[in-house]
Parts: structure tokens; sequence; C-alpha cells
């Protein structure tokens, strides 16, 4: 993102941090000054024009961090006024690149100015577009003294807005009333400005409609006449005819900025001076859009891709990060109980979600998938209604599971019948947002074990780019209930070139792994039943004569469970540093591995890894080979030593491990 702070430098800064949090170090000046437009090259955003008051213009190039002059006019105006210029600037003077040439830019001063060279050249192609009113062109301060920094000049172009559609459509407005269009590349222009607008009115943004040639928005701010009424322009006839679309804004909140969703037309957002509004019928109607976003002036806004960037004045840049819903949206999902919107493309990143550590730090956006969907009422104990939220593959294999109503702590065991227990998500009436963090279902877990490898090597792993579906099932008494699907598609990081099959050969490697570490929790999770069944049963038995040999017959089983166990996990590990001290198990190993292929990178395992992968799942055979062997061999014998005695055995227990999900709800 782009834009200049009042007392203060341009700014570039990222909207995403690779980091976690959006730091210091994510942001640098690109020339311009405190007021100016910025406007980046948008095949090369290296190069950015930035400009500031006086008509001081620059040409930014980051790779040497040099900054160009590249003023149409370097006339020091001070003191003078704006009458006896030759050009005349507004402190926030327009700069524009045009989206048919990227090496074109137009800059405003009384008329509209082109370069395609970079400004070491300009041309003016139109006359003066303002009243030119010389009384209003005089030096500015008084009556002891002038102030006059070239800030405040009037009879100028602010507003410049090409047509996404059709080149040579130009539409500029000034800060005296006025709207001029031509369709020729400036040869021609015509006035088009609606009958009613008052003079001296600041036309502050035209947008030129990226749906329709013919229709443009303009916001129109009159607070400096103390007129705080709300003004936004339609027109769908080049300018012939015009209405005015006010309806929802409230007194008080002028309008400095209106544009159209590029996606979804008719689709209206409207920077004002007491936050954000929102209209879905091309400005019939317009309601809040505010959310958690502060009552502040919005003095910019702008639609890239699927998010809503705001510039606002004195509460820095805020982005909603997903306007897919307010694409999707009608008032008669109101009358529905459940609605699923289709999510947007959701791209796998390695970047972090830090809480942010200083006052300066921005947040990152979520990372995975962004699902929303609308409830019409939350789900209740009392009701017994569930509601869950799966994620399918594209052969309609589900791959990650989420209700409302089961929770999961880490000590809690799988379910008597086996199934794996749903991550519980909270939800509230109304619209709900919830991520998936892309990952497939991690490892089976121990109750009550620690492992640090275990937090990142036994996630499951990314989900690869390709299709997905979201299901929303909504279920009350056991009942099938309803259920939506949506599909929605997972995409790799724009910046990485890896090809889908070496991320084919990383997510094999990785849930080869995740099937082992399976495998040795689940051993291990049966192991540790027994053994709770023989401190039971030991502590049941008499101490007579007659049972002595089925008591010492526990001790030595409980012997070998162990035996069997320890080289599997390590229990004495229960801290963060732990394995410092004691050798970690075959779990840590194969968690190891997991995290290295894993890695915080997009790329095929390397044949190290392959090979370390062979030998651990050698060794994950050998040893499960053992348990095996006591299972059918020691744990049988035993059984039949307390059958002969007729003392209830115990028994070997279905997989019972404990699992976490990964996801995000909010």
């Amino acid at each position: 993102m782009y834009g200049a702070q009042q007392d203060n430098s341009t700014v570039a800064i990222a909207s995403r941090s690779d980091d976690g949090a959006i730091g210091r170090d994510n942001w640098y000046m690109v020339g311009g000054g405190e007021a100016g437009y910025i406007a980046p090259d948008p095949t090369d955003p290296n190069i950015v024009y930035a400009g500031d008051y006086q008509g001081n213009i620059t040409r930014f190039d980051r790779r040497t961090n040099q900054v160009k002059s590249i003023a149409v006019s370097t006339e020091l105006s001070d003191a003078r006024g704006a009458a006896p210029l030759e050009h005349r600037f507004q402190w926030t003077a327009p700069i524009v690149t045009s989206p048919h040439d990227p090496s074109t830019v137009y800059y405003g001063g009384e008329r509209v100015f082109k370069t395609t060279d970079g400004g070491t050249h300009w041309e003016a192609i139109s006359g003066d577009l303002t009243r030119n009113d010389k009384s209003k062109q005089q030096p500015s301060g008084g009556p002891i003294t002038i102030d006059d920094t070239g800030t405040e000049y009037y009879d100028t172009v602010f507003s410049i807005a090409p047509s996404p559609l059709a080149k040579g459509l130009i539409w500029a407005g000034t800060d005296d009333g006025l709207i001029q269009i031509t369709r020729d590349e400036g040869k021609n222009w015509t006035n088009v400005t609606p009958k009613d607008l008052a003079e001296w009115s600041r036309v502050s943004l035209i947008e030129a409609s990226p749906h329709d040639a013919g229709t443009a928005y303009v916001a129109i701010d009159r607070h400096q006449n103390d007129d705080l009424a709300p003004y936004i322009y339609k027109t769908s006839d080049y300018g012939a005819t015009w209405s005015r679309i006010t309806t929802g804004i409230p007194d008080g909140s002028f309008v400095r900025a209106v544009r159209e969703d590029p996606k979804k037309k008719g689709l209206l957002y409207a920077g004002t001076e007491r936050g954000v509004y929102v209209s879905f019928d091309d400005g019939a109607h317009w309601r809040s859009l505010q959310i958690n976003l502060p009552i502040t002036p919005v003095h910019d806004l702008v639609v890239k891709n699927d998010d809503l960037v705001l510039a606002t004045h004195g509460r820095s840049f805020w982005i909603l990060d997903d306007v897919s819903p307010l694409r999707q949206f009608a008032d008669s999902v109101a009358g529905e109980d459940m609605h699923l919107y289709q999510p947007a493309t959701a791209y796998r990143v390695h970047t972090g979600e830090a809480p942010a550590q200083f006052a300066f730090d921005g947040k990152n956006p979520p990372n995975g998938a962004v699902i929303y969907f609308y409830l019409k009422q939350a789900p209740k104990p009392e009701t017994k209604q569930e509601v869950k939220i799966e994620i399918l593959d594209a052969a309609g294999n589900v791959i990650r599971k989420y209700s409302s109503s089961k929770a999961e702590p880490l000590d809690e065991p799988l379910d008597p019948d086996g199934k794996k227990p749903e991550k519980q998500i909270k939800l509230e009436e109304g619209l709900n947002r919830f991520v998936w963090d892309l990952h497939y279902d991690e490892s089976n877990r121990v109750p009550g074990y620690f492992l640090w490898e275990y937090n990142e090597g036994a996630k499951g792993p990314l989900a690869l780019p390709g299709k997905y579906q979201v299901r929303l099932t909504s279920a009350q008494n056991g009942s099938t209930g309803k259920s939506l699907t949506a599909p929605f598609e997972v995409k790799i990081d724009p910046r990485v070139t890896t090809a889908q099959s070496d991320l084919e050969k990383q997510f094999k490697l990785l849930m080869d792994v995740r099937e082992q570490l399976n495998r040795v929790y689940d051993a291990v999770n049966q192991i540790q039943d027994v053994r709770e069944q023989l401190d039971g049963l030991k502590k049941r038995l008499a101490p007579a004569e007659s049972t002595k040999a089925l008591f010492d017959g526990a001790s030595a089983l409980d012997v070998k469970l162990i035996a069997v166990r320890d080289p599997l996990i390590n229990f004495r590990i229960s801290a963060s540093e732990d394995s410092l001290a004691y050798v970690p198990g075959l779990d840590a190993k194969l968690a190891f591995l997991s995290m290295a292929v894993a890695g915080f990178s997009d790329s095929a395992p390397t044949e190290a890894q392959y090979r370390e992968f062979e030998k651990l799942k050698t060794q994950t055979d050998e040893l499960l080979a053992r348990w095996e062997q006591v299972r059918n061999a020691d744990i049988v014998s035993f059984q039949k030593l307390a059958a002969d005695q007729n003392i209830h055995s115990i028994y070997v227990p279905d997989v019972q491990s404990a699992r976490v999900q990964g996801g995000e709800e909010e």
C-alpha cells in the first residue's frame, strides 16, 4: 500500500509480513511529501511517482533509493499566491497512471498534464479546465502577515479518472466545482458539470466505472463551504445527465471518495468524514460498513483483488481482508436459516500470524481459507443443535472436521467408537467467519505427553493447490439436517514457482511420516491403556497366596510393556528442553523429520530426507513387531492365567488417541 502521511513522509508498506506482524522494517519512503498522491508503476512497483504541494512531483526508484524531481514547473511560489504563476497545483494534485499504458502518467494542475517518459517531458492535454477566478488565487494568510507556502491554491484539477474500459476517455474534476470529460485523449473536452452542483464545490474524487464506459461516480466535498451534507453523483451517459445517490448516508458524513467494486457491478463503497458505507444497489441505498473501524475520516479507498483498503485521516491504513460476502450478499439472506458464502481463493503461504508486539505493529491477515456463513440463530445446548464445518478435497473426501458441540481438550481420548473428536467452534447469530488453516489432520496424540517437536512436526501437511469444498451442516437431535456446500480454490504463494509435482512429493512424504507417527502413538495409547488395566487389577487382587502368581504375572507383563513402549516415546520429556537431558524416542525423530520436510518452503524432499524416512519406517516396523509379539503371546498368556483363576481379564482396546485439529475461528 502507498500513501502520504500529513506532517510526515510518504510511505509504502506491506499488507502482509513474513514475520507474523507488520513492523517498521516493512515500510519505506517513496519520495514526494506529506500531501501528495502516490502512483506506483503498475508493471514495476519499484518505480513510484509521488507528489507534494507547490507542484512538486518526484520519481522514486527503489532499486537505487534515488528520488528525481520531475516537476512540470520548478517555479518557487512562496508568498506570491497562485494568480501570477504559470501553472497552479493543489496541495493534493492528482497523479494517475493510465490503465491502458503504464508508461503514461497524468498530473493535474489548472489543466491535465501527461508524460510518457518518466517525467522528462510533460505535455498539456487540456486547456485551463477551472473557473480561473483570480480573486481566489491571492496569497493566503494575513492581515498581519501572509502565510503562503503554495498549499491553499484553488482553481485546480483535483481529480483525474481515466476509464479502464475506453482508451482516451478521461474524466477531470476541479476544486471549484467543474466536471470535464474527453473521449479522445484530451483533444476535445466537454464541461458536463451537474446543473444543481453548487459553485466552489470540491470534486474530491471521480470513479470511472470498471463495468460501463459511460458510467462514473463523483464524490463532492463541500465542508469548507460549511455544508456537511453527503454528495455523490452518478452518470450513465458520459455526463449528459446526473443523479444524486446518497440515501442512507447521514448529514455530517460528507463524502471524499467513492469506488465501484471491480468484480461486482453496482456494488459501491464510499469514504466519508465518519467512516465507510456500502451500497448493494448502485447507490440507491447506503448502509454502514463500519464493523470494528473507528469513527474516522476516510480520505480514499480502493478494492484490490478481494480486499477493501482504506486510507484514514489519523487512523492509518485499514483493510477489510475479504469482500466476498459483500459481493454475494442479498437482503433475502436474512430470511434463511443458514447461508454459506462461496469462499475467495486461498493462498498457501508460510508467513506467521504472531500478534503485534509493539504499538505501531500492524496485524497480518489470517493464513488460510476464509469461510463466511450466516446463521439465523446460534446453536444452543438446550436445542441439541449441532453445526458442522467439513473441508472436502476434490474427490469429495472429508479431510477436516469442526463442530459446534464437540470440544477437544488435549488429554481427551477418542470417542468410544474410535472416531476422532472434532474441533469445537464458537458460533454467533448472524454472520460468522471461520478460517481453515489449510492443514490436513495432524497426527494422533498421547494424553498428557509433551514433545516440543510435536508442535510443528506433527502438523498435518498443507493442502496442495487445487479444488476444495466446504460443507456446512446444521442438525438437531441427531437428524440429517440441512447441508450447504460451496467450492473454493487453493493456490500457491504467487511468489513461489515450485512445480506441482514437487509439491505432491512433499505432501506425500509428510503424509507418510504422519502415518508412522499415528502407528507409534496408537500403539503407545494401547500400551498405556493395558498398563492402567494391570494397575487396577493388581489393586483389586487380594494379598493371598492363590493370587500371587497372577499379581507377579501382572508386574512382569508391565515390565515388558514398558520395555516395548520406551523406545517409541520417552515420557520423562515434559518440558521444551528436556530432550537435552533425556534421549527422545522414535516419535521425536519422526516429528523432527516432518519439520525438516515441511520446513517453511514449498519444495520437494531431499535425498537425505527420503533416506531418513526409510530408516525410521524400518525402526517403526521393528518396534511395533515387538508390540505385536507381546500382544499375541504375553498378553494372551496372562489372559489365560487370569481366566484359570476366574478373574476378569484385561483387553487391548481399539486405537484411542487424542488429537488436536488446527484452524481459527473469529
